[in-house]
Order: C-alpha cells, then structure tokens, then sequence
C-alpha cells in the first residue's frame, strides 16, 4: 500500500505546538516542525521498507482477537485435528558432485538424506503414530543427533467464543527443544535473511508465523513441523519435545499482499534426458505474492515491464511489478461483471488476458460472458460475446494468430451452475475464432476446452480439456484461413490419477508444451513426448513468460503469485 504524508496536518499540529508554548522562539518552534516532519518521514520509510520485506514471518504481533490452544483436547477437538507423530532415519542416497557451474553436474556420488520427507500435503501419514494433544510435551525422536516430524489437518471454524473468525489472519506459534522448521499446506516459504516463521530463528526459539491471511470458516490448513535436536555440531544428550502450540487469529488484516520474493520448495520428475536443456540442474520457485482468492490468466507487458492477471473470484485484475521487492496493485476493478446478482457466481471476474499486436489488453470476461479489448483511450470494444444469435458461456483462455485472428475457448465454468445453469444458452462448449467482427466456431470435439496455444511456425494449434474423464491436449492443423483440420490426440493424461483436469497452457520457441496437468506442470515436447512435471506446492492452473529475456515463468497458483527461471526463452504476446 503507497504511504504518504499529509504536510498540512503537520503543519496544523505546529502551529497548535507553537501556540501552546508562545515563548519559545520561532527559530526553535521552525527547528520542531522540521524535527517532526522529519521524523515522520523516517517512520514512514521505515514502515514502507517493513511492508515491502514482509514474510510469512512478519506475524501481527499485539493481543490477538482469539486464540485455539492446539496442546489441549478441546482445541484440537475445535479445528477437528488430530496429531501424528513420527521419527525420521538418517539415509545415503545417490547424487552429484559440483560441475564447472557450481550445480550439481558433475561426477556420480553419495551424500545424506532423511526419511520421511513429510511436508507435502498430500503425503500419507495414515499408519503414523497419533498422539494426544496433552503429551506433545513428552520426549521423542532417538535423541542426540535427530529428527523428527509432527502433522495435523485443521479445520478453522466458524467462531470462537463470540469472535467470528471470517477473514481474519491466522497466525501459528510453537516452540520446539531445540529447532523447527515449519510447513504450511506442502509450503515452505523462506526469504533471504529470514529469521524465523517457517525456519529455524534460534536455540530454542519459537516459531511464529503467518498461516493464512484471511481464513473462511470451513476453510482446512495442513501444518508439518519438522522438529530438529540441537546444537547439530553438538548434539545433546535428549530428546525432541513441543513446548506449545497454537492458532492465534487476528481482525483487520490486508489482502491481497505483495511479499519479499520468497523461494519455496520444488520437486521436478525428469522423464527424459531433454528435460535438462529446459529445466535448470538447481530450479528455483519464488513466491511472489499472495493472499487471493483465486489467480488466473497472466499476461506480461513488454512495453511496461510488468505482469498482469486475473483474480476472477474477487473481479479484479492485479498489476505485479518485479522491481525492487515487488509491488502489487490493482489495475481494474469489476474485470468482468457488474450485475446486480454478482453474489450468485463464484468466479464472475476476467480469466484469460493477453495482448493484440498494438499492445492493446484483450480480457475475457465470465459474468459478462464475452471478449472485449482496451482501446488507448480506456474504452471497450467486444469483440464477440454472441455465436449464431446466443450467449457464449464464459470465455476462458485466449490467444491471438499473427494475422490478428483471436481464438478462444468457451467452458461454462464461469456461470453459478456451470453446465446446468439456465443462463446458458449455447448446446456446447466450443473453441471460436473472431476476426473483423465475426465470430466462427473452429472445434466442438471437447466438453471443457480450456488452454491453448499455437505451435512457433503456428503451423498447428493446441488446445487441452478440463473434464476429469477425460484430460487430453487435441493438436489440429491450421489453415490458411484460420479454420482447423485433422484434430488429433496429442497427449492423454487422463490415467494419472489426481483430481485436476487440464487447465492452461503455453509454448516455448522449440515447441514444448508446458500444460497445467494431474499434479502439476508438465512439459512436452513437440513430438508429443513427456519430457517432465514441474511439481510445485499450489497447484498452477496457469502462466506466462516474463522479464526482458522471456525466461522467466510466472505462475498463478491458486492463492498465490510465482515465478520459475527456466533456461529456455518462451512464446508471448
């Protein structure tokens, strides 16, 4: 949030200073206006420096407006949790030495690795030990040099005592003898120079940390402590212990946020040796920015050096800006529906954006169910928002041909009811293509068509499915005219066995695909070959290249805003 300094109300509280004290000389009255304005200038630097370095470790601090106590019965009982407990055994593992880049690319050897890695939110700790709230304070783990980990799902309720808990920041204490380190649903966010949150602060000093910044009642966060006995270079004579924890909820706090670029943990699977030109040997992921309801449809700008997306749950599209720490802004209020029964959808704001050749933002609207471009003057202009006299449904994602053709796809997940909602009048879901005030439609073959995107040569295009039975990238041939022939499957991967579908997608100048797929991103090549799956901690429904090389994937994952340095350039507007 910009700070700024009313110079009339210090103005206004000198002279009231000066009229209170009419002895002192005008020199010395001159002398305390330039000391107080100062001084709050300074204030208000510092406070800036503080919001633009926040972290997951930057708690409220203060007395908060309610409190579970997660070592008791009742508390536990409150969030519907239940403790799991287990050691962890120290294993040597494969891995490779230093190359000439300082990555791991160099000769075959062994090191050092634990198990179990139990952070992610979805690891299975069903045959875990459960243990009673009541003896988190018991002794555990081998003792001397050790580890181990303790798991709970919470679920926020609705209340406690007379403070309603909807939109509050939730906040997680412990303190662990002797380290911890903690994992907030399968993240582990950590900023540079960061003391404390979610790692280690100091012997035996508490973890605080933000867990969520404006919690729903209903709402379920996994927490993962890793609990570490110390000093390491010294391991002590006993054991692992929890000293307390619990949930402390406060009022008033602001969403969305941007935060200090913070990395988070990330796994890639290499399904194939191609993979290594793509991937770096030591990826990194950065969170951001967070706090959303729900972020879609990025789209960088060349000309300004800044990354804009959708949030379609709250309406709004963000401007995030990369220098410095990063500043986030809102950059269009009510991005795509200003009826009357807004409180009827669940996401009635833009989803896919992009860029037409004169750099003018074209957005695709939900609740006004139609495409529209921003004219230089801030006007809009639709571009289509009927097929054959009927509404579209909801337009998703977009992309412009060369020619100045838009294609875009047509799910009704933007309607209250998706396919059985009454609003909608289309039989099908279809893939269209706009021009010059016409609108075709150039694929009917997929219930839920999605991403898309097309080849360099853009000699074929892609489009993929959100349809749990059957999630499959279609690759067809593009005509001269823009029409679309011999539509083919490309890739299935309906069998991996996740509930997400398919979602966005883009292409890098090679070719490859990067398609939001079962579990994460996967990476194709243009032969149709899974090469690879970037597995982040959010989920990532979509993305766009970024920063002046075009190397950078920013990423809209759910709640939040990444960004992954690749070492390939990509396709982009």
């Amino acid at each position: 949030m910009p700070l700024s300094i009313d110079l009339s109300l210090v103005r206004a509280w000198a002279i009231q200073f000066n009229r209170a004290h009419r002895e002192a000389s005008i020199n010395a009255s001159m002398w305390r206006l330039r000391f107080a304005a100062a001084f709050i200038f300074g204030a208000l630097v510092f406070l800036a420096g503080r919001a633009l370095a926040e972290t997951n470790a930057d708690a409220p601090t203060g007395k908060p407006d309610a409190v579970i106590d997660l070592a008791t019965k009742e508390g536990v009982d409150l969030v519907k949790g239940q403790w799991c407990y287990s050691d962890t055994k120290i294993i040597q593992v494969d891995f490779k030495a230093a190359g000439p880049d300082k990555q791991p690319t160099g000769k075959p050897i062994k090191t050092y690795d634990f198990t179990p890695h139990a952070g992610g939110v979805d690891f299975d700790d069903s045959k875990w030990e459960k243990i009673d709230a009541t003896t988190l304070d018991a002794r555990r783990s081998t003792g001397r040099l050790c580890f181990n980990w303790y798991r709970i799902n919470i679920t926020i309720p609705p209340r406690v005592n007379d403070v309603d808990l909807a939109g509050t920041t939730a906040v997680f204490e412990t303190s662990i003898d002797d380290y911890a380190e903690i994992w907030v649903d399968g993240e582990m966010s950590r900023a540079l120079g960061q003391s404390g949150g979610s790692v280690v602060k100091g012997w035996n000093a508490p973890n605080r940390l933000i867990i969520n910044r404006s919690v729903q009642p209903g709402q379920k966060i996994q927490l993962a402590i890793f609990g570490i006995n110390g000093p390491l270079s010294n391991p002590p004579t006993n054991y692992i212990w929890m000293r307390e924890a619990k949930l402390e909820f406060y009022k008033g706090g602001i969403v969305p946020v941007a935060i200090t670029p913070s990395e988070v943990n990330v796994e890639v699977i290499r399904k194939d040796p191609a993979i290594d030109a793509i991937v770096p040997p030591n990826p990194k992921i950065f969170k951001l920015a967070e706090g959303f309801k729900f972020t879609e449809g990025p789209v960088w700008d060349r000309k300004g050096g800044y990354l804009l997306f959708s949030d379609p749950n709250s309406n709004t599209i963000y401007k995030y800006s990369p220098d410095g720490n990063g500043t986030l802004t809102v950059f269009r209020e009510k991005s795509g529906y200003e009826g009357a029964d807004i409180a009827e959808y669940g996401q009635p704001g833009s989803n896919g954006l992009t860029f037409d050749q004169q750099g003018r933002l074209t957005i695709n609207q939900h609740g006004n169910r139609r495409v529209v471009r921003v004219e230089s003057d801030g006007t809009l202009t639709v571009l289509a928002d009927k097929f054959e006299g009927k509404r579209l449904n909801s337009p998703n994602d977009l992309v412009y041909r060369s020619d100045g053709t838009l294609y875009f796809t047509d799910p009704p997940f933007g309607l209250p009811k998706f396919f059985k909602d009454p609003r909608k009048e289309l039989p099908f879901s279809g893939v269209f293509a706009a021009k010059d005030g016409k609108v075709t439609v150039v694929s009917k073959d997929l219930t839920g068509p999605n991403g898309l995107a097309f080849s360099p040569d853009e000699k074929f295009f892609y489009v993929d499915n959100w349809d749990n039975h059957k999630k499959v990238v279609m690759r067809y041939e593009v005509q001269p005219d823009g029409s679309l022939k011999n539509g083919k499957l490309f890739f299935n991967m309906t069998s991996a066995g996740t509930e997400d579908a398919l979602d966005g997608m883009k292409v890098d100048k090679a070719g490859n695909l990067y398609v939001s797929g079962p579990g994460g991103l996967w990476i194709l090549s243009p032969q149709g070959k899974h090469l690879g799956t970037i597995i982040v901690p959010k989920h990532p429904h979509n993305f766009a290249w970024g920063d002046a090389d075009g190397k950078t994937l920013y990423l809209c994952a759910r709640s939040g805003l990444y960004r992954m340095k690749l070492n390939i350039e990509g396709i982009r507007p």
